[in-house]
């Protein structure tokens, strides 16, 4: 089955450049009209920029759904609306890339912002064209929290993960989780917020937690969690070159000073610089609404030649 998947979705990528060939034939025949041409032009220009990123995306779960965690770091209040700010750029970008979002978990924070979200994003190439997000956010602004307005710096992080359906080389022994149902703390529909619905997941010798609380259904959320684990404990044996899930070790970067990929600098003057490829923009309103592209194909690049 997974074989068959990730054959199913080669076969996507090839439909899409053929698509876009034939494409460029039917506009050689009817070059008469360029005014009705034009909207065409257009299109087949995005399609093909997204077809030409492509090319650096051949790794074994690129073509996979994502699961992308936020998390609010150091900063209080700055860093819990840091977070909500990131949590928009990624759904603009989303919406671009016309890519399906889930929200899986939400905790909000005390007054503002987020502590943390997890989403589920479907679409294609969605796990090649998001891992580059995957790290330590750095936010330099005035801070709108404080009565002295402020230069003040946040963190937030973001987790990328490829969505793993079935991996049959992962077991998980039911002594190695703990998990614990409790009573949804988000907006919903009859009996999401009266029963004791949502389900949160501790892989013990990890240290991994996930919850999630978006389906009326205990066992759906049970089903999603595990999921979910299953997702990151493969990551995991990917990232540390391990064959056995015993032989982990739990890992945690701090969303502080030091770990940061990328900083978004909006005080005293506007940058945005990712610290991996040194790619700078100056536009950083456009970038927080989601025109990361940029940042995308430069990281995409220099992944590939390493």
């Amino acid at each position: 089955m997974k074989a068959f998947k990730g054959k199913e979705k080669q076969c996507e990528k090839l439909n899409a450049l053929m698509t876009d060939f034939d494409d460029y034939s039917l506009m050689s025949h009817e070059l008469a009209d360029t005014t009705e041409l034009l909207p065409m032009v257009e299109d087949l220009v995005k399609r093909t920029e997204k077809n030409k990123i492509s090319l650096f995306l051949s790794g074994e779960f690129d073509s996979s759904d994502a699961l992308v965690n936020i998390y609010a770091g150091a900063g209080g209040k700055d860093a819990q609306d840091f977070a909500e700010m990131m949590l928009r750029m990624i759904l603009r970008y989303c919406e671009g890339q016309e890519w399906s979002v889930t929200i899986l978990d939400r905790s909000d924070g005390e007054e503002v912002g987020l502590k943390s979200i997890t989403l589920q994003i479907s679409g294609y190439l969605a796990h090649g064209l998001l891992k580059s997000e995957s790290g330590v956010h750095r936010l330099v602004r005035l801070s709108p929290f404080n009565s002295g307005n402020t230069r003040e710096t946040s963190f937030a992080k973001i987790d990328v993960i490829p969505l793993i359906e079935e991996d049959l080389s992962v077991e998980i022994p039911e002594d190695d989780l703990r998990i614990d149902v409790f009573r949804s703390s988000g907006k919903g529909g009859q009996s999401v917020n009266t029963t004791d619905s949502a389900v949160r997941m501790t892989h013990l010798p990890t240290g991994i937690v996930v919850s999630c609380q978006n389906e009326r259904s205990q066992l759906q959320n049970k089903q999603n969690c595990l999921k979910i684990l299953t997702s990151k404990l493969v990551e995991m044996k990917r990232e540390q070159h391990v064959e056995n899930i015993k032989d982990l070790k739990g890992k945690h970067k701090e969303a502080a000073w030091g770990n940061q990929i990328r900083s978004y600098v909006l005080h005293p003057y506007q940058m945005v610089k990712d610290h991996r490829t040194n790619h700078e923009s100056s536009q950083t309103q456009k970038v927080l609404d989601g025109e990361i592209m940029e940042f995308v194909e430069a990281y995409l690049r220099t992944e590939k030649k390493a």
